[in-house]
């Protein structure tokens, strides 16, 4: 029991794990009116040995199953528990997402079923990925493979009827 107390966990107050993403999240198209605001999070649980932190916010669905990155963050210090809701953080933390872009990139998908979009958070025993340039999601796990201790994610919803 005390070990599952310890467990890294990822939340976040405004939606539940398998739920629908507030509507501000929403990338802002003309199909998915929104704010294109990240979604606060919050984190406990870190092991041990933790050195840094990694995140990303990935839909599986994109794509004809391939997926899109929508936010790629890296070399976070593990000292942070938490994102506001909106955060801007420095641009050395920030990677590109599949729009091209170092910024957070929020759901529109194509009208029908709903996608899921997995925030999952990476505690690392490295205290920087050590890249040269901004990393993309597909590199950043890459260079994290064999250095995570723990990860947590929660999955959000969000769709377009037709």
């Amino acid at each position: 029991m005390i070990a599952a107390l310890l467990a890294l966990q990822l939340f976040s107050l405004s939606f539940s794990d398998g739920g629908w993403v507030p509507g501000w999240t929403v990338r802002g198209f003309s199909t998915c009116p929104g704010g294109d605001r990240s979604p606060e999070l919050h984190w406990s649980g870190l092991p041990l040995g933790t050195r840094s932190l990694a995140l990303t916010l990935f839909d599986p669905d994109a794509r004809g199953g391939a997926g899109f990155f929508h936010w790629v963050l890296y070399d976070l210090p593990p000292s942070t528990r938490e994102l506001a809701a909106g955060v801007r953080l420095p641009a050395s933390e920030v990677g590109l997402n599949s729009f091209g872009e170092r910024a957070y990139g929020g759901p529109c998908p194509p009208p029908g079923p709903a996608h899921h979009y997995v925030f999952t958070l990476y505690a690392l025993d490295v205290a920087s990925v050590h890249a040269a340039g901004p990393l993309d999601g597909a590199s950043l796990i890459d260079r994290i493979r064999g250095h995570v201790l723990a990860s947590a994610r929660i999955v959000g919803r969000y769709g377009v009827k037709n």
